[in-house]
């Protein structure tokens, strides 16, 4: 029970990575605000899983919904202990030459200004507590170009300064800031589509698996453990740090991807300068 006594707010809380996170934190002892925008989802998951949660209606791009739903946490479970910021989607999609104004607005809005609002309005209400965590999921993509669209490296590029930075600011206030890049993760996300089935990321897992070194994509319960351990005092001397939890995507190639050449079993032949 490493979260016993703690509260959390989990924004993009009804599905993927947030859903997971939500689950691993009740299991940890948490109470815990799940914060989304998908109604059905969200209010499904609380009735699963009780009284430890509650659901509240967020749109993360709207500056007085991030502070209405910090202000519901402490005002239905007396504090606030930790924020996870990690509402996302897939944001602006092909050639920068086509990339809109308005697509741009938004992928930002949702990926990068949601997690400054977050941090924003969380602060005070930790500085007046003397403690908090502050989580944000970020992503390889903002590590390695090439992965993910344009708009969507950048801002989570932004994401991991923007933790590094405030954390200088509300360490002296015992407040911790730290995100998580995840890699590929069996979620409706990786998908494309908020309303995949099972059987479509079941398909996911398939195609991917053989790609990574560990021999299989991510879960949602990869990334909620990492979660779990910034927001438990166990991590309490953890602060602006990124944490790279891809299965060692970000590493390179599993071996057996390798060139040939590059595998071959055969003796160094090691040069002997003459006379010796």
């Amino acid at each position: 029970m490493r979260l016993e006594g703690k509260v959390a707010a989990i924004t993009g809380g009804a599905s993927g990575i947030g859903a997971g996170t939500v689950r691993r934190f009740v299991e940890e002892g948490a109470r815990v605000l799940v914060a989304d925008l998908d109604e059905e989802r969200g209010n499904a998951l609380v009735e699963e899983l009780g009284d430890a949660t509650a659901f509240l209606r967020t749109d993360v791009s709207q500056e007085e919904q991030v502070a209405a739903m910090i202000a519901e946490t402490t005002d239905r479970f007396g504090r606030i202990d930790c924020l996870f910021n990690n509402a996302g989607f897939g944001g602006a999609l092909g050639p920068i030459e086509n990339t809109s104004v308005e697509d741009y607005d938004l992928t930002m809005d949702v990926l990068l200004k949601s997690v400054f609002l977050g941090m924003k309005h969380v602060a005070p209400v930790m500085k007046a507590q003397g403690s908090g965590s502050i989580i944000s999921t970020a992503s390889v993509a903002g590590l390695r170009p090439g992965y993910s669209p344009h708009l969507y490296s950048v801002a989570k590029c932004a994401v991991i300064h923007l933790t590094k930075s405030v954390a200088l600011e509300l360490g002296e206030h015992d407040i911790r800031v730290n995100c998580i890049c995840p890699g590929f993760i069996a979620t409706p996300l990786a998908a494309g589509r908020p309303d995949a089935d099972d059987s479509m990321i079941q398909q996911m897992r398939d195609a991917g698996q053989g790609s990574q070194v560990l021999g299989r994509v991510g879960e949602p319960r990869d990334i909620a453990n990492a979660a779990l351990w910034l927001a438990s005092d166990d991590s309490e001397w953890v602060t602006g740090r990124e944490f790279v939890i891809d299965g060692g995507f970000e590493a390179g190639r599993p071996w057996s991807k390798w060139p040939a050449f590059a595998r071959m079993e055969r003796p160094i032949r090691h040069h002997r300068p003459p006379g010796r």
